[in-house]
């Protein structure tokens, strides 16, 4: 079986990652696509809780045919929330499963900064997806959606709800949840 991951903070999840999750299903070989969000970010980023986050990227994976899951294992690892430690953690368990990693482009300028790089190269193919405004030689794909999790929640902080931008499930959930904002707009 051949898995590729789909890391990050899902903070929230949006369109991007469910077409990055899609275009990779449709044209890599892939059997699945596992999105991990982050236990931990290994930058120190500020997150909703992992609960949330893993909530709302099971929402994402509800219209799928099964072949879109959400994967705990960040918080079976624990850690520093490491791509190393993780994809470490996964080839033990899973050694029968041919392991790809996703990331954007728009992730290479901070490959420096990730732990053993050449490691996560060794255990997974990486697949670098061409997301809009950061070409890379690299890349695999058309530029993909230009939206963000920063993006998104700009805009609900100034009460702006990114209908076009968060799956609809995805966005009741947040609403439900009184997340990013939604609690202080009921009040």
């Amino acid at each position: 079986m051949k898995v590729a991951l789909l890391g990050g903070s899902f903070n929230p999840p949006h369109v991007g990652h469910l077409m990055a999750a899609h275009y990779v299903h449709a044209t890599q070989g892939v059997d699945e696509v596992w999105f991990m969000p982050a236990f931990h970010h290994p930058f120190g980023k500020q997150l909703e809780s992992y609960e949330h986050r893993v909530r709302m990227c099971e929402a994402l994976c509800q219209d799928a045919s099964g072949w879109l899951k959400t994967s705990l294992v960040e918080r079976e690892v624990g850690g520093s929330g490491r791509t190393v430690d993780t994809l470490s953690f996964l080839v033990e368990r899973y050694p029968h499963i041919r392991w790809s990693l996703i990331i954007g482009s728009d992730i290479l300028r901070d490959l420096p900064n990730w732990k053993d790089f050449p490691r996560i190269q060794q255990m997974s193919r990486v697949v670098v997806l061409y997301r809009a405004g950061y070409p890379a030689p690299e890349t695999v794909g058309p530029p993909l959606a230009e939206v963000s999790s920063t993006q998104i929640r700009d805009m609900l902080s100034r009460g702006v709800e990114p209908d076009e931008l968060v799956p609809s499930r995805v966005l009741a959930y947040a609403r439900h949840e009184g997340l990013y904002g939604f609690a202080t707009r009921r009040a």
